[in-house]
């Protein structure tokens, strides 16, 4: 996992992200124990709250699972609930906003989908 924590978001947010990436770039495999919420803290030198709101968001979302007086584990399917959060995430981000520019502009949605793809052939 990275280092560095950034000012540009919550520190929590950040940490619960980098808990998803190494998930995603499989350095994390589903079942694997996770650092726990002191350990995140001794790493980072940040307080142990910090860390575990960051870790009860992965929770919530069924990312990961506590089993108590062991550890935090990677839960089965946590992958694909990652994959599908960011693919909703870049919908709404990225997606509606191109779709609602688009149609400000009058660009017809034929033409669009040609720009998307004239990137791949070049």
């Amino acid at each position: 996992m990275d280092l560095e924590l950034h000012e540009d978001k919550p520190i929590f947010q950040q940490i619960a992200e980098k808990v998803e990436a190494s998930i995603l770039d499989g350095s994390i495999k589903e079942g694997d124990r996770i650092p726990s919420t002191n350990e995140f803290a001794k790493y980072y030198q940040i307080n142990p709250a910090t860390a575990g709101k960051g870790i009860n968001q992965l929770v919530e979302q069924e990312i990961i699972y506590k089993k108590r007086g062991i550890g935090m584990f990677v839960a089965d399917g946590a992958r694909e609930i990652i994959l599908q959060k960011r693919k909703d995430d870049f919908y709404e981000k990225f997606i509606i906003p191109l779709k609602k520019e688009a149609t400000k502009i009058g660009l017809p949605r034929e033409t669009l989908l040609a720009l998307i793809s004239k990137e791949d052939q070049e």
